[in-house]
């Protein structure tokens, strides 16, 4: 994949961090830390995302669906 290069402001903690992780070897460069970052987060928030979309299903209203295809499906499979 393709890399753009960007500018940040961090303050300066966060940075001594990304500088911890880096002289650890954690990562090869703050570069990669930043990206792998920002990755997990936006990661972790399409999911938060999908689990409150999840939520607000009725599961009786979906069990039923998904009962009623079942039995519908069930008349047309062949004997063996």
């Amino acid at each position: 994949m393709a890399s753009v290069k960007v500018a940040i402001t961090l303050d300066k903690e966060t940075l001594t961090r990304v500088d911890g992780l880096v002289a650890r070897s954690v990562f090869p460069n703050r570069s990669r830390a930043i990206q792998a970052a920002v990755s997990e987060k936006l990661e972790r928030m399409e999911r938060g995302r999908l689990a409150a979309e999840c939520a607000k299903l009725d599961p009786d209203y979906e069990q039923s669906l998904a009962e009623e295809g079942i039995s519908g499906e069930l008349q047309t499979w062949p004997e063996y």
